[in-house]
């Protein structure tokens, strides 16, 4: 019984990491679109930017960029602070277990985007590497 219990406090201790936190081996079940996706749906620059690599290629609406983690969260804050998200829906993903890949669909602003993500996983968390929003 004590075991269960320990293994119950566990599990949901690893949920509540903040986000970018969750360590994750390669190939354990975790799905690192599930946080991505509810930080696009929300808007919230700061909190997808913990996800970010130190520097991602970085594409808004035609205009790309290298970017650092900062510079990337100021470019995505703009784009939201003027295309407010009423939605997003994840429309493919796939990968292997140290590379995945995401393609979604973002209502925002009274316009659609295709949102394109690219993850790493690096020193067993899972990164942005690449992160494109276009126009459909």
């Amino acid at each position: 019984m004590r075991f269960k219990i320990l293994a119950i406090i566990a599990f949901l201790a690893g949920l509540l990491l903040p986000a970018g936190s969750r360590a994750a081996a390669p190939g354990d079940g975790y799905d690192v679109f599930v946080p991505i996706s509810k930080y696009l749906t929300q808007g919230n620059a700061d909190a997808l930017s913990a996800w970010f690599a130190d520097n991602l290629e970085l594409s808004v609406v035609s205009r790309s960029a290298d970017a650092s983690r900062l510079q990337a969260r100021q470019i995505l804050k703009a784009f939201f602070d003027s295309h407010t998200p009423r939605g997003f829906t994840i429309t493919h993903t796939a990968g292997r277990a140290n590379m995945k890949y995401l393609i979604g669909d973002l209502n925002a602003g009274g316009e659609n985007f295709m949102v394109t993500i690219f993850v790493i996983c690096q020193d067993s968390s899972y990164k942005i590497q690449q992160l494109k929003i276009d126009r459909r």
